[in-house]
């Protein structure tokens, strides 16, 4: 095998509490993480050379030591030593800086594709436990599906899917550092924590009414007054039809559940034509 393509894969939170700000600067959580639909696409070619080489669609996406995609390949050649690089074309679809995983799932696709091109034999536990040193989503994109995730995210337990849904997503045009979110997370003022709990109860029984019901997000607290799009969105999408809407992982993407299509295509046309979203697009849960 000279080349393999991959589909990195975006996810979204259903729930995310963050318990306790830990003494080396990270955070304890308990999430409900999801994948979805929207992909990423990579093709990662074996060359002679000794190097890592990334190709973008975006100009302005770093090709060197500051993406992940050179951090996971490097970190497999550095581990393992294997003869030759690595050429790898990204074509991203993910919005960047969104709350959705993008930079993770890309950084997980490189260590699986890496692992089957240069037969390294490692499992799926292996690039897990690889992954949490490149960033806390890393193993999670990696395992993909339904998932509670505690510990800064690498702990990770295996749930059942999610019930067959439809899923908008709406980006507004701004980013948002996750380390300055979690950074400016004053712990002593949330006042309301999601009951993840429940929400995982609400997976178990298929009950998809339950899980919306259950949502929860301790994030909008710092980022929705910062950015207050984010809750312009939300609430359009509620009062287009959503069963409920809420902020991916740091923000500032907005993702809502539907009841059908019909419905989620009305919504996805009045988000356009407003404005407010820069990227809006209909997807569903991926196992």
């Amino acid at each position: 095998m000279e080349s393999i393509r991959l589909k990195a894969r975006a996810k979204i939170n259903l729930g995310l509490d963050v318990l306790r700000k830990r003494e080396d600067g990270y955070h304890d959580v308990r999430m409900v993480m999801q994948t979805i639909g929207i992909y990423d696409r990579l093709i990662i070619t074996r060359i002679p050379e000794e190097d890592i080489r990334i190709k973008s669609n975006l100009f302005f996406l770093p090709v060197n030591e500051n993406n992940l995609i050179y951090k996971a390949a490097k970190l497999l050649k550095d581990r393992f030593g294997f003869a030759g690089g690595v050429e790898i074309d990204l074509n991203k679809f993910i919005p960047v800086s969104a709350g959705l995983a993008g930079g993770s799932t890309d950084a997980a696709s490189t260590l699986f594709g890496i692992n089957r091109l240069f037969d390294l034999g490692l499992s799926t536990k292996d690039l897990m436990e690889l992954g949490v040193s490149i960033g806390a989503d890393v193993p999670y994109c990696v395992m993909r599906g339904t998932a509670l995730a505690e510990g800064i995210g690498e702990k990770l337990t295996a749930l059942p899917p999610l019930p067959r849904c439809w899923i908008l997503i709406a980006k507004p045009p701004i980013n948002v550092s996750t380390k300055l979110v979690y950074e400016s997370l004053d712990m002593n003022g949330v006042d309301r924590h999601p009951d993840i709990d429940g929400l995982i109860d609400a997976i178990k029984r298929q009950d998809i009414n339950g899980v919306c019901s259950l949502m929860g997000n301790v994030l909008e607290n710092v980022t929705v007054p910062l950015y207050p799009v984010i809750e312009s969105i939300k609430n359009d999408m509620m009062d287009n039809g959503a069963i409920n809407a809420m902020m991916s992982g740091s923000g500032p993407t907005v993702f809502g559940i539907f009841p059908d299509e019909e419905t989620i295509l009305k919504c996805q046309a009045f988000l356009k034509k407003k404005g407010e979203a820069r990227q809006v697009y209909i997807t569903e849960s991926f196992n």
